[in-house]
């Protein structure tokens, strides 16, 4: 039976219909889209705001150049993103996506720089602004995508900037110089849609997603030098998740999610351990994992969540007992699920009907529930503070307790478009949106005067 989540964005009046401190500066980091965790969650001391609006809890807010879709990353009092900024004359008419299927695109009309940029975290003051690559795009992408929508990655020193087809940089998170380059060819992706698998790093390796509708890989490279460690030819289409790095205790291990399969490589020489089927076309969502069991989920032309157990895993698993558990009910398209501590929470397709499951046994913790105020959803939900924050392309942000019997506690409106996640930082929360960045911290009430 669904249950329902209705709330009211002006009044903040939020009824749950059920029918089965002060802020201080923290130096957390969030230095990947989905945290240092892998899995969307914040360290167990973080304790963000649950509340904010255009007039409340904002520190500060600063426009953002161009439009980009990738998640920011922190490390100390340092926010990195990346952006795509058209400049120059407009061609006529602009050049239009020709690719198989290609519908609701955005055609290009300029020319692109192709940017990250170094923001302090106490004022949003930009510190610099690196221009990776001048160039024209071969493929303008989905009218809700952008040309930017791979986050960075950094280990406070590198910052790790992807753009796909423009290119795989390394620069230096305090001058903004750039270390080294790779470009590694054009992607073209299924039905011009654009591109978007973020980058995954582990110690002193890059790994990088590059399956189109060409000639598909994997990709490992040296961070301090840009080596290629080494390329691992994939038999994929185009898949958006975000490869997963993984210790077992025993092996490192690489993990992508993908239409033909499901893969685990090793992390070392990049050789192919294990390998299982049963996900959708159209992969989006990135895999996330705990306990040595890996959860991945798709929902395109079907549905499917799978969870694996990692330990033992060799060859064909497809059918083997390393699957503990599969669902296709609910399963999420676009954002990633969350898991927090264990629970799995995740969204069906990119709705607002939030599926709560215990994570190892596949059994429904609570709900579903339906979250009629949550439209288009796009951005992956976090964990912070005892509380799951859920944020639409809309503005709207509803935050929910992390408990057995999960319960709406806030929902917050901002005046911009969100498709990026919220990074969360300490005490802070960093919501990118398509024309702002905005800092929110819990900000005490004035004393009272006599």
């Amino acid at each position: 039976m669904m249950h329902k989540l209705t709330a009211s964005a002006a009044a903040c009046v939020i009824v749950l219909l059920i029918v089965s401190s002060p802020w201080a500066f923290s130096e957390s980091n969030w230095p990947s889209w989905r945290g240092t965790s892998g899995n969307g969650t914040a360290p167990d001391n973080s304790r963000p705001p649950i509340e904010w609006s255009e007039e409340k809890n904002i520190s500060w807010k600063i426009q953002l150049p161009g439009l980009g879709h990738s998640t920011p990353v922190v490390w100390g009092e340092h926010i990195f993103l990346t952006t795509a900024i058209p400049f120059g004359e407009k061609t006529s008419p602009p050049v239009a996506d020709n690719a198989p299927g290609s519908h609701d695109n955005r055609p290009v009309a300029q020319k692109h720089r192709f940017v990250a940029m170094c923001i302090q975290r106490t004022s949003g003051k930009v510190l610099w602004e690196t221009t990776c690559l001048e160039a024209f795009p071969h493929e303008g992408g989905h009218v809700s995508g952008s040309l930017a929508s791979a986050s960075p990655v950094t280990d406070g020193k590198h910052l790790i900037a992807y753009f796909g087809s423009y290119g795989l940089y390394c620069i230096d998170t305090m001058s903004g110089k750039i270390l080294w380059r790779k470009l590694l060819g054009k992607m073209s992706t299924k039905h011009a849609h654009g591109e978007g698998a973020s980058p995954a790093l582990s110690g002193n390796t890059i790994v990088v997603n590059w399956d189109h509708e060409g000639e598909s890989a994997l990709f490992a490279f040296d961070k301090s030098t840009g080596r290629e460690k080494w390329k691992v030819e994939r038999k994929e289409v185009t898949s958006w998740s975000t490869p997963l790095i993984v210790n077992t205790g025993t092996t490192t291990q690489v993990i992508v999610s993908a239409s033909s399969r499901v893969r685990g490589y090793s992390l070392d020489t990049g050789a192919l351990i294990w390998e299982c089927g049963g996900m959708s076309h159209n992969v989006v969502a990135s895999p996330v994992s705990a306990k040595g069991i890996v959860y991945l989920g798709c929902s395109y032309d079907k549905r499917a969540m799978i969870a694996i157990r990692l330990e033992g895993a060799k060859g064909d698993i497809t059918d083997a007992g390393n699957v503990l558990w599969t669902t296709n009910k609910r399963t999420p398209y676009v954002p990633s699920p969350l898991l927090y501590d264990d629970t799995l929470y995740y969204l069906s397709h990119y709705q607002g009907i939030l599926s709560v499951m215990h994570a190892e046994s596949g059994k429904i913790k609570a709900g579903p529930f339906r979250i009629d105020a949550l439209r288009n959803i796009y951005a992956s939900p976090v964990g912070a503070g005892g509380h799951v924050y859920i944020t639409s392309r809309e503005g709207l942000t509803i935050v929910i307790s992390h408990a057995k019997n999960p319960e709406p506690v806030a929902v917050n409106k901002l005046d911009d478009t969100f498709s990026a996640s919220i990074a969360v930082a300490g005490n802070q929360l960093f919501l990118r949106g398509e024309k702002h960045l905005y800092c929110i911290t819990e900000k005490q009430a004035p004393p009272l005067t006599p």
